[in-house]
Order: C-alpha cells, then sequence, then structure tokens
C-alpha cells in the first residue's frame, strides 16, 4: 500500500488535468441536443480505462445513452466487486447564477475547501467520484495488482431516472455478477467527520399540467369571469401541506415504517449545528414536518416539493394574460416502505380531485425508485468504515442520505447483492445547482480511500 499511495501522490496533477478535460464534456442527458456530447464522454472513459489497465472495456449501446463496462479478472476464486458510477449531468440552468461557465473547469479556494474545490457541472455528481475508481485502481493495478476482482458499470442516464439500466443488468446478469456493489454517488458529514451512507430515500416524481380556456385572454376582459389556471395550480399546490408540514394526500403515510426511539436518537447524534446549516444557506429559520429535527426531516421523512412551475407570460416588460395552462413539476421523497407507483397514483388522483370547477388536471409521471437501507454490520460494511477510518484517522457514522438512487434496490433486486454508498462529496457542493464543485482534498481523500477498502474487503471475504 506505500506504493499504491507513492504512485497517487505522484500523479495527483495528471488525475486533476483528467478529470478536467472530463468536466468539459458536456454530457447533458436530458436534453437531446447533447447526445453526441454524452457519447463523447463515454469514449473518453473507456480511453482513461484502458490506460488504468481495466480490461474488456465495451461501450454498450441502449434504447437511450450508453453503458460503459470494463472489468479485471484477477483470480475467479476472489470475491467480486461491481463499482457503479454515471457519467451523465444535470442541465447547468440558470446559466447567469454561475460564477464561471459551468462546463469551463476552474478552481478555486472556498472557506469549506482551504485546498480548493473544481467547479464545473458534474465535478461532484458523479463524474468526479466516477473517476476515482478508475485512478484508484489505476494506482493498484501498476503497483502489485488489484486483490479482488473489479467490474466498472458506468452509465449515462442517471439524472433522468436510469431508464435503460435495469433492462441491461438482466441481460448481462452473467457479465455483472459481483458478490456486491460500490457507489460513490453521496456525501460525507463534513471532511473532519467521515460517514457511510446507509440508507436513502426513494423517489416519485411527476409533472402536472392545469388547462383552463382553450387559449390565453385578456385579464382585463376576462379576469373575475373565468378560472385562472395558474391561480388554480398554487392554491392546489399549498394545500398538499397543512400548517404542521404534513402532506394532506390521502393513504400518503399508511405504509411509513415509524422508526424507534433509539434509531431517531441514533440518527441525531450526528454533528448538526442549526446556526451554522442557516447561515450556510442565507435562511433566518428552518421549517419542516412538525415533530421531527432537521437531520430527521431530511433523511427518514417522506417529502413533497416544487421543483419548477411555470405558465402565462413571463417575458420582459408586461403583457396583461389570463394564461390558458399551467405547469409544476413535483417530486416525493420516500421512505421505507412507500411504493413509488403507489405514491404516483395516490397523488394523481388526489391532484385530479382537488381540482376547482373550470380546470382540467393532467398528471404525468417521469421517473421514480424504491427507498433502500443497508445493513451495518455486513463484510461490505466493515471493510468500507475500516479504509474510511485509515484514511481519515476517524470511525465514519453510519447515515441516511436524504436523496435517491433507486439502482441501489434494483440492484439488490436483480443480482440479489447489498451496495456500499462509500462517497466523498459534501452536502455544500451544490450538486443540482449553479456552481457545482468538488473540493480536491475530497477528490484525493477518495483515490487513497478505495484502495484500502479493496485490500480490507478481500481479507475479510477470503479470511486471508
Amino acid at each position: 500500500m506505500k506504493a499504491v499511495h507513492k504512485y497517487i501522490d505522484k500523479n495527483k496533477k495528471r488525475y486533476l488535468q483528467e478529470l478536467i478535460a472530463f468536466l468539459k464534456i458536456p454530457s447533458i442527458s436530458a436534453d437531446p441536443k447533447y447526445a453526441k456530447d454524452v457519447k463523447k464522454a463515454a469514449s473518453f472513459l473507456k480511453d482513461r480505462m484502458k490506460e488504468a489497465g481495466i480490461e474488456n472495456i465495451k461501450i454498450f449501446p441502449t434504447a437511450g445513452h450508453p453503458i460503459v463496462y470494463g472489468e479485471k479478472i484477477t483470480d475467479p476464486k476472489l470475491p467480486t466487486v461491481l463499482v457503479y458510477g454515471h457519467y451523465d449531468v444535470q442541465p447547468p440552468d440558470p446559466i447567469e447564477l454561475w460564477d464561471s461557465p459551468p462546463f469551463e473547469p476552474v478552481i478555486k479556494k472556498t472557506k469549506i475547501h482551504p485546498k480548493g474545490a473544481i467547479f464545473a457541472r458534474g465535478a461532484c455528481d458523479d463524474k468526479g467520484q466516477a473517476y476515482m475508481h478508475i485512478k484508484a485502481f489505476e494506482a493498484m493495478d501498476k503497483n502489485g495488482g488489484v486483490p479482488c476482482n473489479v467490474k466498472f458499470m458506468i452509465e449515462g442516464e442517471e439524472e433522468i431516472g436510469s431508464y435503460n439500466l435495469e433492462h441491461f443488468c438482466k441481460k448481462h446478469v452473467k457479465m455483472l455478477k459481483a458478490d456486491m456493489v460500490m457507489i460513490s454517488d453521496t456525501s460525507i458529514i463534513s471532511n473532519n467527520t467521515p460517514s457511510v451512507t446507509v440508507g436513502l430515500r426513494g423517489l416519485s416524481y411527476v409533472e402536472v399540467e392545469v388547462t383552463g380556456p382553450n387559449k390565453d385572454l385578456h385579464s382585463g376582459v376576462y379576469g373575475g369571469g373565468v378560472t385562472n389556471p395558474i391561480n388554480a395550480l398554487s392554491k392546489m399546490i399549498a394545500s398538499l401541506h397543512d400548517l404542521n408540514g404534513h402532506i394532506t394526500i390521502p393513504g400518503f403515510y399508511k405504509d411509513v415504517v415509524e422508526l424507534s426511539s433509539d434509531d431517531r436518537k441514533f440518527i441525531n447524534k450526528a454533528p448538526f449545528s442549526e446556526k451554522d446549516y442557516k447561515k450556510s444557506l442565507g435562511i433566518e429559520a428552518i421549517n419542516g414536518e412538525r415533530g421531527y429535527s432537521t437531520l430527521e426531516r431530511t433523511s427518514t421523512r417522506p417529502t413533497l416539493d416544487v421543483n419548477g412551475m411555470w405558465g402565462g407570460y413571463i417575458g420582459e416588460g408586461a403583457k396583461t394574460v389570463l394564461p390558458s395552462k399551467a405547469y409544476a413539476k413535483i417530486s416525493m421523497r420516500l421512505v421505507p416502505d412507500q411504493h413509488p407507483d403507489k405514491i404516483t397514483k395516490l397523488f394523481s388522483d388526489h391532484f385530479k380531485k382537488i381540482a376547482p370547477p373550470g380546470v382540467k388536471v393532467k398528471v404525468t409521471p417521469h421517473h421514480g425508485g424504491h427507498p433502500a437501507v443497508t445493513p451495518t454490520n455486513t463484510v461490505e460494511y466493515k471493510a468500507a468504515a475500516k479504509a474510511m477510518k485509515s484514511t481519515f484517522g476517524k470511525e465514519p457514522i453510519p447515515v441516511r442520505g436524504g436523496g435517491s438512487i433507486p439502482i441501489v434496490a434494483m440492484f439488490e433486486r436483480v443480482f440479489g447483492i447489498k451496495s456500499v454508498l462509500m462517497g466523498f462529496g459534501l452536502n455544500s457542493d451544490d450538486i443540482h445547482s449553479p456552481n457545482e464543485h468538488y473540493g480536491l482534498f475530497n477528490f484525493y481523500r477518495g483515490i487513497e480511500t478505495i484502495p484500502l477498502f479493496f485490500k480490507y474487503y478481500s481479507e475479510m471475504k477470503t479470511g486471508k
């Protein structure tokens, strides 16, 4: 391991240059205009994986964006780790809120990242974190070899719901056969307090359309006599929460598994400063479901949030229009044992029911996913914890994440194996937001930690 870490130190500058080149590719999976760039990112990965010593690399086309696969089978008798990541990124909008162009990476020092952070779309989610695994593998492969078998599956559709991933996994079960999945698409509590994510919320994502008159109308002529779709949509959305922050959809909480008092105490042991939380977000007060702490609200409770809302005239100046249509995108984060399809139906039925006279409602489901919880008493978790303790100097805290990675539950369903969520980002890295960034400390610490995970996992699994 000394040779591995010496190699990493020697090549840090090159690693960063390669990541910058990767981040320059606008691999936006949601926008068809960037389809060629998504393919370019897949080709970039293929080339870098080959240089790192990964074998049998292939770009698999799908009905959408391609999946990059590669492997190194050291010994069929050794345990196998399937590394999952994604190379697609969120759209950078709104562009005007970025301090620098989203696909022209820059390195800046910040209060949280005094050693510097790389600012670019995808820096943390997930190009930077996926690339750590390729560089960590390279360091081991060129310095004695990897002590287990490693397979890589890096997809290009995670940000749009991984539509084609399950079909791919079912079609290639034999090729992808492994003992566990390693995912770095999550965060740690802080650079001084490492953590391993042991739970994720599920997701139901829908788009709603409210239609009133058959065309836009003059608000002076028709205002007061016709239901305004934007007014109606606003009231409908407002009614989805009561004064206590509870979601008002009938049956929404029916399948929620309530946590024990011990579990709640454990969750709230994680370091948290309400003062720092508010200061970092520029807010004067926190808000949410009454009866729960901020840590519980953001990780173990279901939520409903409007992600976007539009309609009517939003151009320069004034136009007194009563719009024909209004729209909103709404996401619901789910917890065990809520089922995304069931929640989507409950939402759709309720939303149509509460529509006022004079409008019609259409609900279009987008993507969703199941919540997932992983145990902390497994060899896989213990190896990850030991690896992080070795590099951070502290025992990592097991935490539940508030985000959604639907493929975790899918991997367990299709392959019958658990995932380890060993991410190195920070919640303050502005993923999905303008000025996304990833600390250089975090990038390099991940590359240093992953080889130790392979070492400890192989030792624990084989008893050698």
